[in-house]
């Protein structure tokens, strides 16, 4: 499956699981430690807003997605960036994206993007307790992607990933991609 096909996929799924979790409490935990439901879900669209503003503009540098003011439950806004991606990719990813005074090529932070948006989606179904299940072609595409960005210096004990948790060879492809990144697939709410 294409890249940009399975993060298109990805994004619309999660604007309806957006849509369907209205009603879970911002401070909800969440798998992801560092963020709560409503800190999650802003730092999503946020990076969503600041990645689409690389993939379409000029000068191909990311939006502040600090700056970004997350509306009602965030779907619409995932929907409408998700249509803006959607128009430029693939072909937009033969030039990097700016993030600040550094680069990443164009087609990593593609690959960057789905899986991130893989693992929030999943952290965010887990805290509505809500289903997510993107499809299996994509998650597979990041459970070969990941591995090279996990270096030591980015997986671990105050590092952005935690460290990767066991699962079974045989398990579900997501389950297998969120423990990559550091989650246990068997997380709930307490």
């Amino acid at each position: 499956m294409e890249t940009s096909v399975a993060l298109n996929q990805t994004l619309n799924d999660l604007a309806d699981l957006l849509d369907s979790a209205a009603d879970t409490p911002a401070t909800a935990p969440t798998p992801c430690s560092d963020f709560d439901f409503q800190t999650l879900r802003h730092h999503v669209v946020g990076w969503l807003s600041a990645f689409a503003d690389g993939y379409t503009s000029a000068d191909h540098l990311c939006g502040d997605p600090g700056a970004v003011t997350v509306t009602g439950t965030g779907a619409e806004q995932v929907r409408a960036l998700a249509g803006r991606l959607d128009e430029v990719l693939p072909a937009a990813t033969a030039d990097p994206v700016r993030i600040g005074d550094s680069a990443m090529p164009g087609d990593m932070a593609l690959s960057m993007m789905l899986w991130e948006y893989q693992v929030h989606g999943w952290d965010l179904a887990r805290a509505a307790g809500e289903n997510w299940s993107p499809a299996d072609a994509g998650v597979e595409a990041s459970l070969q992607f990941a591995p090279n960005m996990l270096s030591p210096d980015f997986q671990g004990e105050g590092k952005p990933f935690g460290v990767s948790v066991p699962v079974a060879d045989d398990a579900p492809a997501i389950d297998r991609l969120v423990g990559l990144s550091g989650r246990d697939p068997n997380w709930t709410v307490a």
